[in-house]
């Protein structure tokens, strides 16, 4: 079986370096066009079933991608973006001269550094990971779109990362991830390609 993950496409809070967190912003023009090429680039690809987080910007690119296959889209709030709390709609300079110290933690620990009334990487990879791990089981080509950290932390499974190490996997927005499952052992065939983009 092949999972694809993807990561939804650019919002107005990504481009301001906004944190975003499960606050629920859309896509702007430039995702829409990113999502756009996003689900041309799977329309050929055999797609038996998409899981997506219940936020906007997420849903609207797995719409772009449901619209090249008779597949309806299984909504899993398990799947949303990690909640990051009192710094939600901070931008990341405000972030980083109003609180300096949290910033020094979770630079030293992100595991289980928990945002201000928000979650920990911790948290969000213990609801995330058994939606993939159902998934695995029906061993149907799936696509699941959700966000920057959930995805991070699927794939830091799929490494055997402990989470301390999140930041050596990179998703990019309107990236896409091929894990193939090979006799039960994950294999990544590509990770955050990006190469859809740059086609006109």
């Amino acid at each position: 079986m092949k999972l694809i993950l993807v990561r939804h496409g650019e919002t107005i809070w990504n481009k301001d370096r906004r944190v975003q967190g499960i606050s629920d912003i859309e896509l702007s023009d430039v995702g829409l066009d990113q999502a756009e090429k996003l689900g041309a680039s799977l329309k050929d690809e055999k797609i038996e079933a998409i899981y997506v987080s219940p936020l906007k910007r997420a849903r609207q690119t797995a719409m772009k991608i449901a619209a090249f296959h008779n597949v309806p889209l299984s909504i899993k709030k398990e799947l949303q973006e990690m909640d990051q709390g009192d710094f939600e709609g901070l931008s990341f300079k405000e972030l980083a001269e109003k609180h300096g110290a949290f910033l020094k933690q979770w630079v030293a620990d992100p595991a289980s550094c928990v945002m201000p009334n928000g979650e920990s990487l911790d948290m969000l990879q213990a609801r995330a990971w058994p939606v993939i791990e159902n998934i695995l089981q029906s061993d149907r080509n799936t696509v699941v779109v959700a966000h920057n950290f959930t995805l991070t932390t699927i794939l830091c499974k799929f490494l055997n990362f402990s989470l301390s190490r999140f930041r050596e996997v990179h998703v990019d927005t309107a990236s896409k991830t091929v894990v193939e499952i090979q006799d039960g052992v994950p294999v990544i065939r590509c990770l955050n390609d990006v190469s859809h983009l740059k086609m006109d």
